[in-house]
């Protein structure tokens, strides 16, 4: 059933890890038709309703619900969005593949989307059992002012000498949940330091580093992006300045490090693309963005505009399974037209699909609602893309260090044509070893990446 009368003007929204998803900004995205004003009342004893009954409209798998599925059965809007994940049956695929849809209460959404954080700005990754390592730094948090960098490693944490994968219940809080917490360091020089870092809030900012190599064969250019999300406008000056200087130095190859970004706005990704495309893509398919077959007359296709006088044969990405979304679908979109190469720990994430915030009472519903493809009808890619090059993540080393394992093989490729081979520090400790798996999963769900969401109503 269709209601006439009410429109959702809604944007696309991302997160890490189960919310990864991708976000478009509010002047780009589709007017849906809502169908629910007149069938279910506003009343609080309804909202688990309603978030069914906008599942059961703009759902990707919409007709996959079964007709008995019982909202009132689940204790609010998040558990039935999560429930109907199991209803999402692709070919090709023997099992569901939605492992994002959920719901959030829409306080808690604005302030995760705000574009504002608000802890230590440290982010943590255990490269052995008994081996955490600052993996990342936020400059403007408590981390970065207080001159913490990627690759230091944390021997101790509020007096704690048990930092080992057995421990991670004892870390978790005391790193991401605390006010005040005290860390001993030891640095790449092998030099230690005792820090206390005390909970702010501050303003993420992506672009982490950009910076250009000069090789025996040629000039790269380095770019470490780590969100799609954020001050647009920031990011878009940004990429103009990084574009700019990498023609004007006469960048010849270009790398662009997404290892631990999981996606955000897809105009940023649109802007990013249309960058790195070489001239020939000027003018033609960049993606399609499809929806169920009830909302169709919404499937849009989007053209490369080029940016820039930069223009290369290829591009180089450094992923892990936590490049996901808007990340993903910049990858997807330029192998059409370049080639692509792919060097990293692991595979990318696997997230071809997209939600709304759909408002609910006082809650917001995600159910995932679209797919991406690019000109040549790719994306499918639930599994994730696949890598040309395995190879270790370098915790031990700082951004853009020319001998960190990802950014060191690739240099090695542009060279020579071979990549590194995997070292002695094999990379299926990080990716397969069931306890650091386990323990580095727990160090991600904190880092949710909110989107900057923008929505309103028409009546």
């Amino acid at each position: 059933m269709r209601l006439e009368n009410m429109k959702l003007i809604i944007a696309m929204v991302v997160g890490l890890g189960i919310f990864s998803s991708c976000q478009k900004n509010i002047q780009d995205a589709p007017v849906v038709v809502a169908t629910l004003k007149d069938t279910v009342p506003a009343a609080t004893d309804k909202i688990k309703d309603s978030a069914l009954l906008y599942a059961r409209d703009i759902y990707l798998w919409y007709n996959q619900i079964p007709s008995t599925f019982n909202a009132q059965s689940y204790s609010d809007p998040n558990k039935i969005m999560e429930a109907i994940r199991a209803y999402s049956q692709e070919p090709g695929f023997t099992a569901p593949v939605d492992r994002w849809s959920f719901a959030m209460k829409q306080q808690d959404w604005d302030n995760i989307s705000s574009g504002i954080s608000g802890d230590f700005g440290l982010n943590i990754f255990f490269r052995a059992s008994d081996d955490l390592r600052v993996k990342l730094v936020e400059k403007e948090s408590p981390a970065g002012k207080a001159g913490i960098r990627r690759g230091w490693r944390i021997t101790k944490v509020n007096g704690n000498a048990n930092i080992t994968t057995s421990n991670t219940d004892y870390l978790l809080p005391n790193i991401f949940k605390s006010n005040s917490t005290s860390f001993t360091f030891q640095k790449p020089d092998g030099t230690t330091a005792d820090i206390t870092l005390n909970g702010a809030t501050y303003q993420e900012h992506p672009i982490i580093l950009d910076s250009i190599y000069t090789t025996s064969t040629a000039k790269v250019g380095y770019l470490s992006f780590n969100s799609f999300l954020g001050d647009t406008t920031e990011i878009y000056n940004n990429f103009q300045r990084i574009f700019n200087r990498f023609s004007s130095a006469g960048v010849q190859e270009v790398i662009v490090d997404l290892r631990y970004n999981g996606g955000g706005y897809v105009t940023v990704q649109e802007k990013l693309a249309n960058y790195l495309v070489n001239a020939s893509g000027n003018g033609n398919i960049m993606m399609t963005q499809k929806y169920n077959d009830k909302y169709t007359q919404f499937n849009t296709t989007t053209r490369f505009k080029k940016l820039g006088a930069l223009n290369i044969s290829r591009v180089f990405f450094i992923v892990s399974n936590n490049t996901a979304s808007a990340s993903e679908l910049l990858i997807n979109n330029l192998r059409p037209y370049m080639e692509v190469k792919l060097v990293g720990p692991s595979n990318t994430y696997g997230k071809p699909v997209g939600f709304f915030p759909i408002p609910v009472g006082d809650w917001y519903a995600f159910p995932v609602s679209f797919r991406t493809i690019n000109k040549n009808g790719e994306g499918n890619y639930f599994n994730g893309i696949s890598l040309d090059n395995k190879v270790a993540d370098g915790l031990d080393k700082d951004w853009g260090d020319a001998s960190e394992a990802c950014l060191a093989s690739v240099l090695k490729y542009i060279n020579t044509g071979g990549y590194m081979t995997m070292s002695a520090e094999s990379t299926a400790r990080y990716y397969t070893d069931p306890l650091i798996e386990k323990s580095n999963l727990k160090f991600e769900e904190p880092s949710f990446k909110g989107a900057i969401a923008s929505e309103r109503l028409l009546k």
